[in-house]
């Protein structure tokens, strides 16, 4: 019995790879096609040439990849059961007395390792080409000036021990370099000493270079000048992760990005959803696996197949705008980010793992 159920467990592993990897490239070709043909929609209006198309396409394609994934395997999941059904392999399996959780275990257990796959693995480098391909775009498309717009970046800064608040209508180079600048600087009390408005501002060693500035002093007149300065203890390493997209940053460097925008007294809630995802992403890909097992192990004697499948899809679908709500929610912070992130995926595994108890064992 123990040998038949090994042999089983690796039939319907083989069979469920497969499938994963027969939708994940049908899905990917046709992903891949879609950003080609936008991106050729540009170079042709941009005069660029059409090389450049497929190295951005390229680069887009592991973040892309990392967002179907789920679906992907919840289709490789349905297709694996419903085949398995339908040539009357799983009614043997049943009648040598194998219940459901044996037969759905090679699945649920493939689709925890490649979520932690996904996240240990997948995200770095999806986020690392991410980031990249925004570099590139920019340079392309835009010249080289492309900004990310409204940042603010706190900093300490100057020998009295004082700090400073800074906001940029524009950030480029990776905040090296800043436009529409406004700065708040505060003495070593926190007591507000002046206002200062700039053209631009550029990271130095140790300072911010101005231009044409203004200084606004406590009941003084404004004060213009050319140039000037505003000490800050931020490298360029550091200003560039503190204006970072939660998309640019891998799982690996999330929890030192969170530390570190809280100590620049900036909110981390967008990082501590990304990173709580992350890891409640595994869980997510067992409650995928869990739904295609509940619509689709119905035996094919009994019909509406059509039904099953669209039920399947449309779970699928909830599940994925319920992630998006709740993770929008978590990081606008009106919810804590690790009930954002886990409530979602637990919640459809439990509603699933409910219907297959209804279902097999009565």
């Amino acid at each position: 019995m123990k040998l038949m159920t090994s042999r089983m467990w690796a039939y319907i592993a083989r069979r469920f790879m497969f499938n994963a990897l027969l939708v994940l490239t049908v899905i990917c070709g046709i992903v891949f096609a879609v950003e080609c043909i936008e991106n050729l929609r540009r170079a042709s209006n941009a005069d660029k040439a059409a090389d450049i198309v497929f190295v951005l396409s390229f680069l887009r394609l592991p973040w892309l990849v990392e967002q179907i994934l789920p679906f992907a395997m919840m289709i490789a999941a349905m297709m694996t059961f419903l085949t398995l059904g339908r040539s009357h392999e799983l009614t043997v399996a049943r009648s040598t007395g194998m219940s459901v959780w044996q037969f759905t275990a090679p699945v649920l257990l493939l689709s925890l390792v490649i979520g932690l796959f996904s996240t240990l693995v997948l995200n770095p480098l999806a986020a690392g080409l991410l980031a990249h391909h925004g570099e590139v775009y920019n340079d392309v498309f835009r010249g080289g000036t492309g900004a990310e717009e409204n940042r603010w970046i706190r900093q300490g800064g100057g020998a009295d021990g004082g700090s400073s608040v800074l906001y940029a209508r524009g950030s480029h180079e990776l905040g090296k370099r800043l436009t529409g600048v406004t700065a708040f600087v505060y003495g070593p009390d926190g007591g507000f000493l002046r206002r200062i408005e700039a053209e631009s501002a550029k990271l130095g060693n140790g300072v911010w270079d101005l231009t044409k500035v203004w200084t606004y002093l406590p009941e003084q007149k404004p004060v213009f000048s050319e140039t000037g300065y505003l000490a800050t203890n931020l490298s360029a390493e550091q200003v560039g992760e503190s204006l970072a997209d939660p998309e640019f940053v891998s799982f690996w460097a999330l929890s030192g990005q969170i530390e570190l925008t809280e100590r620049s007294g900036l909110n981390a809630n967008g990082f501590r959803m990304k990173y709580q995802s992350l890891l409640a992403r595994p869980l997510l890909y067992v409650a995928m696996a869990v739904i295609a097992a509940s619509v689709s192990l119905r035996l094919f004697r009994f019909g509406n197949v059509g039904r099953m499948i669209l039920g399947g899809i449309t779970a699928g679908f909830l599940l994925y705008v319920g992630i998006k709500v709740t993770g929008d929610i978590g990081a606008a912070g009106a919810i804590g980010a690790t009930a954002a992130a886990w409530a979602p995926p637990l919640v459809a595994l439990f509603m699933g793992t409910t219907v297959l108890l209804f279902q097999e064992d009565g």
